[in-house]
């Protein structure tokens, strides 16, 4: 079996043509869409970048694998003490490895982010260049093509793929970009929730969109200074959307060399994201900074030959972890003890996966320290400690009459949010009891300081005053000191 998964960093499936999006961003993963099965409601358990690819790479959620920020108190990935090898948590290239199946990767992630764990178990691993993810989709072709008219027509392979294409910063060819000037862009952020936006301080909010003021290295072309008004907002969205078409592209280039090696129709395809990308919601753009709809809500879309009914949608809740255990499931293997997840293989016919999840707990430790709780009609956030953000202790989303998520319903709604707490409580309490922990990563990162790892308050109050906001740069260092 040929399993070749598509690992598409910051990809938010509401800009896929086959999840409804008006714009011709991704007709190449349309194809595999419509051969294959489109999950609706995935959800990556842990944000952003790390914390999601420990879970990938452990099927563990972020609480258990004790990765829920990207180094320091809160990144400390756990395994079995003295045994490398454990047969309960494995790394899931390594149980594929032990099956039979060639593991290979073509990523810069691990490097990118100083993950050891990362490169665990795998027979290859190609970094193809040094630039740490800053490469675009034409450079991770140039390593993988050759490997597909090498090794594309051999069996039993797990060939895992990175494109970063579709996160900042947006340096492939401008023309991508350009193609969708005059097409109109997602009617959210109105120019009044601009406006509105225009008064928060925090990092990636629509006044202060980068971390710096030094815009020297910020590719002009296609990514805006600031977001002052709807043309600023449509031009990064141009810029996301360009990301967006540029690794298609490639992706089509792909799957030409599996045709020319005779085998396309039969290899497994698995698209997904490690998460997605804020565009205006909760006052954030260009960032996966909170446990947000916006952020952890990533496309799923699995084509596998003979299994999946071709044109079937699922609308069930599921984890990215899931698809961890689907990939162990469709190599005939038991899903290990210790995983989260469960299979979608049943998923794959046109059925239902039989355990139908009530709720999903999701979390974030980066930039905010937050959990959530997403069921069909809500979406509870219980931050713990706020960040550079204004926040409420107790947010909450009716989803289903306020989809752009602009009304705390919090006060109104005290019976839900004992409700949700409670699930959060349990659900916390449940995995603690069972997982490898002495402590709560969550509460590790705010011991620590708070979620302060690539702007520390003093740098940000610093970008603030230099940019005549001297009461707001004030108020952080009141706030967190000069941490």
């Amino acid at each position: 079996m040929r399993i070749v998964y598509l690992d598409i960093d910051s990809l938010r499936p509401d800009h896929m043509g086959c999840y409804g999006y008006k714009r011709n961003t991704t007709p190449n993963l349309d194809k595999i869409a419509a051969e294959g099965v489109r999950f609706n409601q995935v959800y990556t358990a842990a944000s952003p970048c790390a914390p999601s690819r420990a879970s990938f790479m452990s099927g563990r959620f972020g609480i258990n694998h004790g990765v829920l920020t990207h180094w320091g108190a809160g990144c400390h990935y756990e395994y079995p003490e003295g045994d490398g090898h454990s047969k309960e948590y494995p790394f899931l290239p390594r149980l594929l490895r032990e099956a039979d199946y060639r593991t290979i990767t073509f990523s810069s992630f691990g490097d990118r982010h100083h993950a050891w764990w990362y490169f665990a178990g795998w027979n290859e691993i190609h970094t193809h260049t040094l630039k740490g993810g800053n490469e675009d989709a034409h450079e991770v072709n140039a390593a993988v093509l050759p490997w597909i008219k090498a090794h594309g027509a051999e069996d039993n392979y797990f060939l895992h793929i990175q494109y970063w294409d579709a996160h900042s910063k947006y340096t492939y060819p401008t023309s991508y970009a350009e193609q969708f000037a005059g097409e109109p862009a997602p009617e959210y952020p109105t120019a009044e929730d601009i406006a509105r936006h225009r008064q928060d301080t925090h990092p990636r909010s629509a006044a202060f969109l980068h971390w710096s003021d030094d815009f020297s290295k910020i590719p002009q072309a296609t990514m805006p200074l600031e977001i002052a008004d709807r043309s600023d907002y449509e031009k990064l969205i141009n810029g996301y959307d360009g990301g967006i078409s540029y690794l298609d592209k490639h992706i089509g280039d792909l799957m030409e060399a599996f045709r020319e090696q005779g085998v396309l129709d039969e290899v497994c395809f698995i698209i997904s994201a490690d998460h997605a990308e804020s565009f205006g919601e909760q006052g954030v753009y260009l960032e996966h900074g909170m446990a947000t709809e916006a952020v952890h809500h990533i496309p799923l879309i699995m084509k596998f030959p003979g299994l999946s009914k071709k044109g079937h949608v699922n609308d069930q809740l599921h984890y990215n972890v899931d698809v961890v255990a689907t990939i162990a499931d469709l190599a005939g293997l038991p899903k290990p003890s210790g995983w989260d997840g469960r299979s979608l293989l049943p998923a794959l016919s046109g059925g239902q996966v039989e355990e139908d999840r009530s709720f999903l707990v999701l979390e974030h430790g980066l930039y905010a320290c937050q959990r959530a709780v997403r069921t069909n009609k809500w979406h509870y956030i219980r931050t713990y400690h706020e960040g550079f953000y204004q926040l409420e202790p107790h947010i909450l989303y009716d989803l289903e009459n306020d989809p752009f998520q602009r009304i705390n319903v919090a006060g109104e709604r005290p019976d839900v949010i004992e409700q949700l707490s409670a699930e959060l409580e349990g659900w916390i309490a449940e995995q603690m009891e069972h997982n490898l922990m002495e402590q709560d990563p969550m509460m590790e990162i705010i011991e620590d300081g708070g979620p302060f790892r690539y702007l520390k308050p003093n740098d940000w109050a610093g970008r603030l005053e230099r940019a005549g906001r001297k009461e707001e740069a004030a108020a952080v260092l009141e706030r967190f000191g000069t941490v």
